[in-house]
C-alpha cells in the first residue's frame, strides 16, 4: 500500500444491513418469556456507520432496507447523523428486517430475525461497487455480507478495488457461527479478507476461529503474518491487544451489564472515526484504543446499540 493515503475529507463506505432490533427490555432465557418488544435502531454494519459518524468521522452505508414505514425510520436516522445515504436503497416490495431479540442474565443475545438483510447489499451495489469504492476514501466490511453467493461477490468486488485503488480496508469479522455451513466455511472466507487490510479488528473468539490459536499473541501474530498491517483483538473484560505498527495492551474498563448487543460495533466504530479524522495514520489506531474500550464497555450499560 502507499505511503500516500485518502485524506479525511472521503467518507469510510460501510457495506452492510440495517434492520429493527426489537428488544425485550428485561432479562430472560428464551423468547417464549418475553412479553413486550422495543424497536431500536440495529445490524452491525449500519451501528458502525451510525456511531462512527456520532463520534465525528465521516462514513457512507452501502445496502438498504424495505421501502415501508420501518425502512423509512432507519432511513431518518442514518440521515440525521449525516451518514451518506448514496449508495443505500429503499427497496420496493422488501420487507425490512426485523430481528426480535432477547437478553439473558448475563447480556447476552438472541436473535430471531424476518426478512432478508444482506441481500439489500446487492440492490445497492450490483454493477455500480467500483463506482462506490473510488469514490471513498475507505471500505468497512464484515463477515455478514461473505454468507450468500451473491453477496459474497459484491463484497470481495469491492475489496479487491478497494486494494487495487489502495484505499484503506478495515475488517470486523462478526461472525455468526449459526448462519455458516461449518466453522471451516467461516473461518476460510473471512481469513480471505485478511490480506492486505490496515485493520483487523476481531473478538477472541473470532481470532482463535480465524487462526487456530488458543493465545491471543500469537493469534495476532497469524493474522498479521496473512497479511493484515495491524489486529485488535478485544477479550471483553480483561481488555485489549494491538499488533501491528504499535504494541499496545490495553485493559479492560468494568461495566454494569445490561447487553452486550452493539458492544463491538461501538468499539470498531470509535476506531474508524479516528482513523477517518487522522486522513487513517495508523497509530491513530493506538491513540483511540482506551477510548474504543470505553466506549464500548459503555454499549454494554444500554439495551440497544445506538441508544
Amino acid at each position: 500500500m502507499s505511503d500516500s493515503l485518502p485524506t479525511g475529507s472521503l467518507n469510510v463506505l460501510c457495506l452492510g444491513e440495517a434492520l429493527v432490533d426489537m428488544i425485550c427490555e428485561r432479562h430472560v432465557e428464551s423468547l417464549d418469556e418475553a412479553d413486550m418488544f422495543v424497536p431500536h435502531f440495529g445490524g452491525v454494519v449500519a451501528n458502525v456507520a451510525l456511531m462512527a459518524a456520532r463520534a465525528g468521522g465521516r462514513t457512507a452505508l452501502a445496502g438498504g432496507v424495505g421501502d415501508d414505514a420501518w425502512g423509512r425510520w432507519l432511513r431518518d436516522q442514518l440521515e440525521r447523523v449525516g451518514v451518506g445515504l448514496e449508495h443505500f436503497k429503499l427497496v420496493a416490495d422488501l420487507q425490512t428486517p426485523l430481528a426480535m431479540t432477547t437478553v439473558n442474565h448475563s447480556g447476552e443475545a438472541s436473535y430471531s430475525i424476518y426478512g432478508e438483510a444482506v441481500s439489500t447489499v446487492v440492490h445497492s451495489l450490483w454493477g455500480g461497487v467500483e463506482q462506490a469504492v473510488e469514490s471513498s476514501g475507505a471500505l468497512f466490511i464484515s463477515s455478514n455480507t461473505l454468507v450468500g453467493e451473491a453477496e459474497r461477490q459484491v463484497t470481495m468486488r469491492a475489496r479487491e478495488h478497494a486494494l487495487k485503488l489502495e484505499r484503506p480496508l478495515i475488517f470486523d469479522p462478526k461472525l455468526r457461527l449459526r448462519r455458516w455451513g461449518s466453522r471451516t466455511d467461516a473461518a476460510a472466507s473471512v481469513n480471505a479478507c485478511v490480506p492486505g487490510a490496515l485493520l483487523v479488528r476481531a473478538n477472541a473468539d473470532e481470532a482463535r476461529l480465524m487462526t487456530g490459536e488458543d493465545d491471543l499473541e500469537r493469534a495476532a501474530m497469524a493474522i498479521r503474518k496473512a497479511g493484515a498491517r495491524n489486529v485488535v483483538i478485544t477479550d471483553g473484560p480483561r481488555g485489549a491487544i494491538l499488533r501491528g505498527k504499535i504494541r499496545l495492551d490495553v485493559p479492560g474498563v468494568p461495566a454494569r451489564v445490561v447487553s452486550t448487543i452493539g458492544a463491538g460495533d461501538a468499539l470498531t466504530a470509535t476506531l474508524i472515526a479516528r482513523l477517518q479524522i487522522t486522513g487513517f495514520y495508523e497509530p491513530a489506531i493506538a491513540a483511540a484504543l482506551k477510548q474504543a474500550m470505553l466506549v464500548g464497555s459503555e454499549a454494554c450499560e444500554r439495551w440497544g446499540a445506538c441508544d
